[in-house]
């Protein structure tokens, strides 16, 4: 793999939301690949066994317990990384999730608040505050990952898809201004995938039924699919691509 397009030797990543599901199994991809990595997330416990297995890798593997959405965090976060990783090649956006469905008429404004700080805003004050690390770099990879919610109407989660889609047009916009100071800027755009998140949609077999049928494909996307694209987009085998969206969602948004 080291010698391919797809190595990330020398390289060094921060992965938000890296305590579980697609989070996780990016860090271990990128550390499979050659990289060294910062891991943040708020789960101490489980940062811990995945700095493990990064190490057993012989990768370094910096852990940050934080709350992204916590004032200050950003730089916090970005800080811990460059003092234990000596610089940031790839900054990987995951941390972010909805807990709650409802129609909008009867949402609470609060709710559409934390949404919107917890996918769309914390991100922003991340992308801040490590811009100028990665510039620095010289050829560096920002990966937002969004959601097929963001692409279409999300019906009694229009307070995800909005953020979700706002996080699509925040990739477009930013890698134009960044695209000739060597930082690439992309969004990975997961269907429905089988992680703890998604749990609740199999505890019935008419309910997970009634979301496999809207994929083609017929099945729930694994995490460690997303981390494959992940690793794409971080790596120079997508050295000509900025400002796209790479979706990965079993055919979900090809449906009329």
């Amino acid at each position: 793999m080291d010698s391919s397009a797809g190595s990330l030797r020398g390289k060094r990543a921060l992965v938000t939301g890296a305590s579980r599901g697609i989070g996780r199994d990016i860090a271990l991809y990128f550390a499979r690949a050659g990289a060294d990595v910062a891991i943040a997330a708020r789960n101490e416990e489980a940062l811990l066994e995945l700095q493990g297995e990064i190490e057993a890798l012989r990768r370094t593997c910096v852990v940050i317990t934080a709350d992204v959405t916590q004032e200050g965090a950003a730089a916090s976060i970005v800080e811990c990384t460059e003092r234990g990783l000596g610089g940031l090649d790839i900054l990987v956006n995951n941390a972010g999730g909805s807990s709650f469905s409802v129609a909008l008429q009867s949402m609470n404004f609060s709710g559409w608040q934390k949404t919107m700080m917890l996918n769309v805003d914390s991100i922003v004050l991340l992308i801040q505050a490590a811009l100028p690390a990665l510039i620095r770099s010289g050829n560096a990879s920002i990966i937002n990952v969004s959601s097929v919610a963001g692409l279409r109407g999300a019906p009694l989660m229009s307070h995800y898809g909005a953020a979700k889609a706002a996080l699509i047009s925040l990739t477009q916009s930013l890698a134009i201004e960044v695209a000739t100071q060597g930082v690439r800027v992309n969004a990975l755009i997961p269907g429905w995938i089988e992680t703890d998140l998604t749990d609740f949609l199999r505890t019935e077999d008419s309910v997970e039924q009634s979301v496999l049928s809207q994929v083609p494909m017929g099945r729930w996307g694994r995490s460690d699919e997303i981390a494959e694209g992940a690793l794409f987009l971080a790596s120079d085998a997508s050295s000509f691509m900025t400002g796209q969206l790479l979706i990965l969602d079993g055919g979900l948004s090809a449906r009329p």
